[in-house]
């Protein structure tokens, strides 16, 4: 079933207002007809299954059917640290990490990163990736659509590592401890960071910087992942912990 999100001030009562691309989605793309489900979430957790009364290009009104709270977010808010890969890499990062449930995205620059995203251009990433959020969000059935931070330096993002109850350094370098274990040993844990490196890792300075901030230094497995498929694997792990 479609899923569509809107604010908070598109609902009124029993009715909701869908307006602009979505709505010309609704009434375009998908070619709906009054009559038709959907499934409407408003960002903050709540979902409610609509059912279409009018169907115009710039806004279609929906009765609410019924409303619940949502049951597929994950049960801790995790923020993904993506260290910029090369290429469109990140767009695939950003895509997969909101379908497995993070809460937000936040890519940053470390020494080793082959890009560099700055000014005008940092800008345009942010939208791009934003929107790749969304689409991921509604084709998940998120009822969140995740933030898409815009590019920080190393010492922004590692700034930021005090605000989580556990935060997980992903490194392929000596003095690991196992992920599985960190994870299992984690109680009363609300919030947690994963920061994932780019083609090259990080420089021994920089990961003695990240342990020095607090993070726990995890190995994932024996074997060399790739710098887009390491997230994946990171944020299926803290799934299976906390939420299944």
């Amino acid at each position: 079933m479609p899923r569509f999100f809107v604010d908070a001030e598109c609902i009124d009562g029993e009715k909701i207002i869908i307006r602009d691309k979505d709505a010309f989605h609704i009434a375009r793309s998908l070619r709906m007809a009054v009559g038709d489900s959907i499934d409407v979430s408003d960002g903050t957790g709540m979902e409610y299954l609509c059912r279409l009364e009018s169907i115009h290009d710039e806004e279609c009104v929906a009765s609410v059917v019924e409303s619940r709270r949502s049951e597929r977010e994950l049960p801790v808010s995790v923020t993904l640290f993506m260290a910029l890969p090369k290429g469109d890499k990140l767009e695939l990062v950003v895509q997969k990490a909101v379908e497995l449930g993070a809460s937000r995205i936040v890519p940053f620059e470390s020494e080793r990163c082959i890009r560099k995203v700055s000014g005008e251009k940092s800008g345009k990433l942010t939208d791009r990736l934003s929107r790749i959020a969304y689409e991921a969000a509604k084709q998940c059935g998120r009822a969140r659509v995740p933030e898409v931070s815009g590019v920080l330096s190393f010492a922004e993002m590692l700034g930021m590592l005090g605000e989580y109850d556990l935060s997980l350094f992903c490194y392929e370098g000596s003095g690991t401890e196992s992920v599985r274990e960190v994870l299992e040993r984690s109680e009363g844990v609300s919030t947690v960071s994963a920061i994932v490196g780019s083609e090259g890792g990080f420089s021994p300075t920089e990961a003695e910087r990240i342990r020095e901030a607090g993070a726990r230094c995890v190995g994932l497995g024996p074997r060399i992942l790739r710098c887009e498929t390491a997230p994946m694997y990171v944020l299926s792990a803290i799934s299976y912990r906390f939420e299944l």
